[in-house]
């Protein structure tokens, strides 16, 4: 898979696209790939399974939430009432 420290895991894509898609590519991808808490034991372990679908590897746990992140400022919002 073709990376560059520079660019990271959009490297792949090379030149395509143009540098403003790609950066911001780039920032979804890191959110979506990155470790969040989870809401019932608390510990750094929600893993994204699939667009909107979060699991916990420690206790299993899984729940729907943002397509890139736990949760979305809708989500939020809802949740605030």
């Amino acid at each position: 898979m073709g990376r560059t420290k520079k660019v990271g895991p959009v490297g792949r894509f090379r030149t395509r696209g143009g540098a403003s898609l790609r950066k911001a590519r780039v920032k979804i991808e890191v959110q979506a790939k990155e470790r969040y808490e989870c809401p019932q034991c608390a510990r750094k372990s929600v893993k994204r399974i699939g667009l909107g679908i979060w699991r916990c590897t420690k206790c299993g746990y899984t729940f729907a939430g943002g397509a890139w992140t736990p949760s979305s400022k809708l989500g939020e919002s809802i949740k605030k009432g």
